[in-house]
């Protein structure tokens, strides 16, 4: 199984893809967790990543597609994956179908998951508070959240136009948030 967790920094889908990871077997693949590695193994795409990064900026599709790539073919992702933070574009969604279908595998559900803003703030200082991360500030925040916006008008109606695409209350607890996933889930 597929999945795709869709939605703003800071609206859990981390936390969540790991707590499913955990139950069902697939593996996360967090664009931004895969970056970040980058980062800390100081490689020249860590560098250029992090630059963008703190600036509240996305990384290219032609590294993003490819680091992708690289882990959906691993044996970590056997069972399926989570994608975590990608598509950002209806390209990616295209070079991610495309990409899927070549292996003989399709994306099974996408979930967008909602939060106030006054929460994602909340939750990005907490986040930058325990995790010490440089791309959890204030204007970083602002930024991407406008960054987001700008491409889930185009993303989220792609997968509409493909079927169900289930809303998920993201203010409620991290339990609460499960249970509404584990629901889903159960019927597909």
């Amino acid at each position: 199984m597929n999945i795709i967790f869709f939605g703003p920094p800071a609206a859990g889908k981390g936390t969540q893809a790991k707590i499913i990871q955990d139950k069902y077997g697939l593996q996360q693949l967090s664009t931004g967790d895969m970056l970040r590695a980058e980062i800390e193994a100081g490689s020249d795409l860590g560098l250029k990543a992090k630059t963008l990064m703190d600036q509240g900026m996305l990384v290219p599709d032609d590294v993003v597609i490819g680091m992708i790539a690289r882990r959906i073919d691993s044996p970590a992702c056997a069972k399926g994956a989570i994608f975590d933070g990608f598509p950002r574009t209806v390209a990616q969604a295209e070079a991610l179908d495309d990409m899927l279908a070549a292996r003989g595998k399709k994306i099974d559900i996408v979930m967008a998951l909602s939060v106030d803003q006054d929460k994602l703030v909340a939750r990005m200082e907490k986040r930058a508070a325990e995790e010490g991360r440089s791309d959890d500030n204030i204007a970083a925040l602002k930024k991407r959240l406008e960054q987001y916006n700008s491409y889930a008008a185009e993303v989220l109606p792609y997968y509409r136009a493909r079927g169900d695409v289930p809303d998920i209350d993201g203010n409620q607890d991290i339990g609460g948030v499960t249970m509404q996933i584990e629901r889903i889930l159960a019927g597909k």
